[in-house]
């Protein structure tokens, strides 16, 4: 099987963004010593702007965290799931390319 340089630049793109996401809900967690997650922005005010470029970058981490947790405990159907996933790494993949245009600007290449 062969890929072709775009589909492979693609699937490096995907699974950096997955690795940023996940290095950053782990390192919030680590910091505040608790989980990162879509309800900081219901608290408003600082904390709520603060929390935006944590959330933006660890959102396909929280999406396919909360799935899985959703399958294993509530038992929601494998469509729900597979959505959810697609979701979450077409936002990765978004990411991934901001994470990466960034460390090309910092690196001067």
């Amino acid at each position: 099987m062969n890929l072709s340089p775009s589909a492979l630049e693609n699937l490096q793109t995907l699974v950096l963004g997955l690795a940023f996401a996940g290095l950053l809900a782990s390192a919030f967690e680590w910091a505040t010593a608790r989980r990162a997650s879509f309800s900081l922005l219901s608290g408003g005010g600082l904390v709520a702007v603060a929390s935006l470029p944590i959330l933006a970058f660890g959102a396909p981490f929280i999406i396919l965290r909360n799935t899985v947790r959703g399958r294993r405990i509530e038992g929601r159907p494998i469509p729900f799931v597979m959505l959810a996933t697609m979701l979450a790494c077409g936002w990765s993949l978004v990411s991934g390319r901001v994470v990466l245009d960034l460390a090309h600007l910092v690196s001067g290449a």
